[in-house]
């Protein structure tokens, strides 16, 4: 691939190092008062909302999401080792980068609500997170791409360690050790890699076609383990739930928004566009382990009554999705699976806000036994039942196209992959359950009655407003995506062939 878009500015620098930046700036700032902390952060944050919608505006505008755009570099940083800066966005990246933007502005408005302590490191742990998953979105170098996907784990690490429930140590350690463990079976793949092409290089674009089938089978595995991890993909997944269940709701929104997608995209750029023969010729193992995650995640998740934990099995169903989508090798699968990538952090950022009121409203997560929050909580009702049909690919909202798209994909290539149909019915059932039991049944005698605010309602409706616009207009993401896959799907079948 080669640069299509360019700008007279360093639009992708910017993108990275404001967020790192800003939040450095913080401590600084707010040492004795924390005031306006919130204001800054808001005001941060739509910058960078400003600066994304910039530059996907210009790659959709364009349609150049099969290219590498705004390419910086290279920059020799240590030049004998082979680390250089070189950085582009494309129909991959750009979509990642974009709800990165939207979800970090929609986290730091919850956080108002549900975070009271330590605002100042928490606030900085926010932009220090975007800054560096917008470098692992964007880094085309595999030695930089490492760096900036070990330094998201550091403030995931202190969002659960620090904001979480009562077993926080215990889910960090182990969210900690599962995702460094795993990287450093990815990065041995880059090392691999980069000793066994001529010349030596660590930057994708250099590697691209050069590397041998043995090799490339090789580091298959290794990116299995690394990005199945992170994904994540059965048998890798017990961090998860845990994870999720004793970090704070607006961190639950990252983790499973964006933190999951790094693994998505490192299947999709690495495995599909690195490594493609070997990718055609073993994606029946890759297909059937994304099936048998989706299948376990929405038959575990039926067992359930905590409804974060609930949510978060429902994340490892959906991620079966995108593994199952970019492995088809066909343009609808792989688009399918980066817009699911999209739409799965709209919808499932929404659900895990909610679950963070509803404990605030009720001092419980447990299904069974809240009862008639239509009386109590009204609002909290009424986009609980948004929210749910979201996750559940309703056809009011995009999420229903882009897993319609990767059903669509993976029969194409085989029709037994139909059987793929059922988990959105498994999905919906134990999501029909939960609204009866938490929404339509009768209140408890003398219920205490609290709502959501007008400012928090307006903020939660805004995790719908990208699902309903790429319902009415999904041209905004599959214009860009489309070129991408489009190349990958070629690459794929030459593999194949």
């Amino acid at each position: 691939m080669i640069m299509l878009v360019d700008v007279s500015f360093p639009l992708i620098s910017i993108l990275i190092a404001l967020p790192i930046l800003a939040g450095l700036a913080i401590p600084l700032l707010f040492k004795n008062s924390q005031k306006y902390i919130i204001h800054y952060s808001i005001l941060i944050a739509l910058i960078e909302l400003f600066i994304t919608f910039y530059s996907y505006g210009l790659i959709l505008s364009n349609g150049s999401g099969g290219e590498y755009n705004f390419v910086e570099g290279p920059v020799k940083i240590l030049g004998n080792f082979g680390i250089d800066y070189l950085a582009g966005m494309d129909g991959l990246s750009g979509p990642l980068v974009l709800i990165t933007s939207i979800l970090t502005l929609l986290v730091i408005f919850g956080s108002r609500d549900l975070i009271e302590d330590r605002k100042v490191l928490y606030f900085s742990m926010i932009f220090l997170f975007q800054g560096s998953i917008m470098g692992v979105f964007t880094q085309l170098n595999m030695i930089l791409f490492y760096v900036f996907w070990d330094i998201v784990l550091i403030p995931m690490f202190l969002f659960i360690g620090i904001w979480g429930g009562p077993r926080r140590r215990y889910a960090a350690m182990k969210f900690f050790l599962f995702t460094f463990v795993g990287s450093v079976f990815m990065l041995l793949a880059f090392i691999l890699i980069y000793f066994n092409v001529s010349p030596h290089s660590f930057n994708i674009p250099e590697v691209a076609g050069k590397i041998p089938l043995s090799l490339q089978i090789i580091s298959s595995v290794l990116f299995f383990i690394g990005f199945g991890v992170k994904l994540p993909v059965v048998p890798f997944h017990s961090w998860l739930p845990d994870a999720h269940v004793e970090a704070p709701a607006p961190i639950s929104v990252f983790l499973a928004g964006l933190l999951l997608k790094m693994g998505g995209y490192g299947f999709l750029r690495f495995n599909i566009g690195l490594l493609p023969e070997a990718s055609a010729q073993y994606a029946w193992i890759f297909i059937l382990i994304g099936i048998i995650t989706m299948f376990y995640g929405a038959i575990v998740a039926i067992v359930q009554i905590d409804i974060k934990k609930m949510i978060a099995l429902t994340s490892v169903s959906h991620m079966g999705f995108v593994l199952v989508g970019a492995f088809t090798g066909t343009v609808f699968g792989i688009s399918g699976s980066i817009f699911q990538m999209f739409t799965h952090a709209a919808a499932v950022g929404i659900m895990f806000m909610l679950s963070g009121y509803l404990h605030k409203a009720t001092g419980t997560r447990n299904i069974t036994v809240i009862k008639g929050l239509k009386f109590s909580s009204p609002r909290l009702a009424t986009l609980l039942i948004l929210g749910s049909m979201a996750a559940m690919c309703i056809p009011i909202f995009s999420s229903f196209i882009s897993e319609y798209m990767v059903i669509l994909g993976a029969i194409q290539i085989n029709a037994i992959y139909a059987l793929i149909v059922a988990v959105p019915a498994i999905t919906v059932g134990y999501f029909l359950w939960m609204i009866r039991r938490v929404v339509m049944s009768d209140p408890k005698p003398n219920v205490k009655k609290w709502d959501l605010s007008n400012v928090s309602t307006v903020s939660l409706v805004l995790y719908l407003v990208p699902l309903v616009l790429t319902l009415i207009a999904p041209w905004l993401i599959l214009d860009v995506v489309n070129p991408l896959s489009t190349v990958y799907a070629a690459i794929m079948s030459g593999g194949a062939a």
